[in-house]
């Protein structure tokens, strides 16, 4: 089984006010995921330069960022960053341009894990429903386009409240949409903004929201998180 995981960690600033990367770490450690999508990782203006060190990520947690920025002091791509656990092999790294009147953006890979290769995505869609179909189109359609189809998992803050959005229909044509709960806000969790999307190559095993002491005070969501195993026929494959 494979744990996946999605965190918008809002620039590492808690519901304290504080900018704590190393908060941020230590919530990490109590998912212990195997795959993590981040959200917002870099600040929004200037040099977009991250508020997670990769140098401190790879030193005193057992993750490994997927490196997306073009920015020098950026570690992603619109602030999406995936993590991976050390031993997990990377390839095929690349950066989705997104519809949008505000900048937005999605990160891809394809992760080795174990004798699994699986294709995964971080997302952050815009607040406006229009702007968030036609991105969460654009995803799909990056996805048809590549060639060497794998199982696949898509994570992210959609920012998306409503069950029947547009944006999660276009997702859903293709994919099983994962809703582990309310995320946001995170000191009294009221809409489901974040979201685990996986191909049908998939069963959940089991989902939920992490709620820690830490990660209530780390962020403005909470963590979501999924827990998927591949389906005999693609596993033998």
């Amino acid at each position: 089984m494979i744990k996946f995981a999605s965190y918008n960690i809002r620039k590492s600033i808690g519901t304290d006010r504080k900018r704590q990367p190393e908060r941020i770490m230590q919530i990490l450690a109590e998912l212990d995921a195997d795959v993590v999508a981040l959200q917002e990782v870099d600040r929004r203006f200037g040099q977009r330069a991250t508020t997670l060190s990769p140098d401190l990520l790879v030193d005193f947690t057992h993750y490994m960022p997927v490196r997306f920025g073009i920015r020098e002091q950026s570690l992603g791509w619109h602030g999406n960053v995936l993590l991976v656990k050390k031993g997990i092999r990377v390839a095929n790294e690349q950066r989705i341009e997104l519809p949008a009147f505000e900048p937005r953006g999605a990160v891809m890979a394809d992760v080795l894990i174990g004798d699994a290769a699986v294709r995964v995505v971080g997302m952050h869609l815009g607040l406006l429903g229009n702007s968030r179909t036609k991105q969460a189109e654009a995803i799909v359609a990056r996805l048809e386009q590549l060639e060497g189809k794998m199982p696949t998992v898509i994570m992210g803050d959609l920012n998306q409240w409503a069950k029947n959005g547009k944006s999660l229909a276009a997702f859903a044509k293709h994919h099983d949409v994962i809703t582990p709960g309310p995320s946001f806000h995170s000191r009294r969790p009221m809409l489901e903004l974040d979201r685990i999307i996986v191909s049908r190559d998939f069963r959940v095993e089991a989902n939920g929201v992490h709620h820690s002491a830490l990660a209530r005070t780390g962020s403005d969501h909470l963590p979501v998180w999924a827990t998927l195993s591949l389906l005999r026929s693609e596993a033998a494959a």
